[in-house]
């Protein structure tokens, strides 16, 4: 039994963990760990869920991967838990991916950033207007990798089936107009994780998704109910706990120039590092180099120790 629109924005207010894709030594799914790590985050408190994300190394899933991953994970969870499927690209793909996951019992659909190399931000939202049309689930876009208006942002909330957005732009202050500006009954999310908590929180956002909080959940169940409690001193203590990792996940790289590309295997050696499974990545990420993963143990190990001590 699915959720509600109601209860789709009540998980929304919370920690949305990604559901990173477990690949083997030939790069094929195990889907198997995926239920395991589900499953795992689930007994530690977590109720939103975000399978196919750009965490789960969406862009290198093929439709019928993306489609066989959001019903596992949907099947590996108890019915309170909400699963967002994501879905992207032309509107016939976005569309098929869509009717796939109604089927297969998905809550709701987290629209990925646009791809395309030029957009309109009216075209933006008639593409929107078409997926509403073609599902009976609702929508949460995620606005990310372009600079939108105040106007676009309190237009995305006036579309007809969208009950969240996540926001993952470096702009705060843009958030908050965007905010102010939109309609009540939207549930605005963090898309920048345990960094941008507070600030993002100040300015209205009521959940955000996770960064270490993908292997360490306790984490961002403790910062969240800091929020709630605007505990504002306990709740940076523990944003800034995660700082060292986070700041980890934005490096290069080996031979590499571009921001973030170790952002994917970083979080999947946080999982092993957590007793989860992580699991190999696909092309075009490449994985952590030996002195990238010594590195990665000992910021685990600080950041554990810092739990113990904060949490614990």
């Amino acid at each position: 039994m699915r959720l509600s629109d109601g209860q789709i924005r009540e998980r929304l207010r919370g920690v949305a963990v990604g559901l990173l894709t477990p690949f083997d030594d030939s790069l094929e799914i195990e889907y198997d760990k995926l239920a395991d790590n589900a499953q795992a985050l689930y007994d530690e408190g977590i109720r939103t869920f975000l399978a196919t994300a750009n965490i789960s190394e969406y862009h290198s899933l093929s439709q019928d991967e993306r489609i066989s991953i959001a019903k596992a994970s949907v099947e590996a969870l108890p019915d309170d838990a909400c699963v967002l499927g994501g879905v992207g690209g032309s509107t016939a793909d976005a569309i098929e991916l869509i009717e796939a996951y109604d089927r297969d019992g998905v809550d709701a659909m987290m629209i990925m950033p646009p791809d395309h190399t030029y957009l309109h931000e009216q075209g933006l939202l008639d593409y929107y207007r078409e997926l509403d049309a073609a599902s009976e689930r609702p929508l949460v876009p995620y606005v990310r990798g372009f600079d939108p208006s105040v106007d676009y942002l309190a237009g995305l909330t006036r579309v007809d089936g969208v009950v969240g957005i996540k926001y993952a732009l470096e702009d705060p202050v843009k958030l908050g107009a965007g905010i102010a500006a939109g309609t009540d009954d939207v549930v605005w999310v963090d898309g920048l994780a345990e960094p941008y908590a507070v600030s993002f929180w100040a300015e209205g956002v009521e959940g955000f998704s996770a960064g270490v909080s993908n292997f360490r959940p306790e984490v961002g169940l403790a910062l969240f109910e800091a929020l709630q409690n605007e505990n504002w001193e306990r709740a940076r203590e523990l944003r800034n706990i995660c700082l060292p990792y986070q700041e980890f996940r934005d490096e290069t790289g080996q031979d590499n120039t571009l921001p973030g590309a170790s952002s994917v295997a970083a979080v999947k050696q946080g999982l092993e590092l957590a007793g989860l499974n992580g699991g190999h990545v696909r092309e075009p990420i490449r994985p952590l180099t030996d002195e990238q993963e010594a590195y990665a143990a000992e910021l685990y190990e600080q950041l554990d120790d810092d739990i113990n001590r904060l949490i614990e």
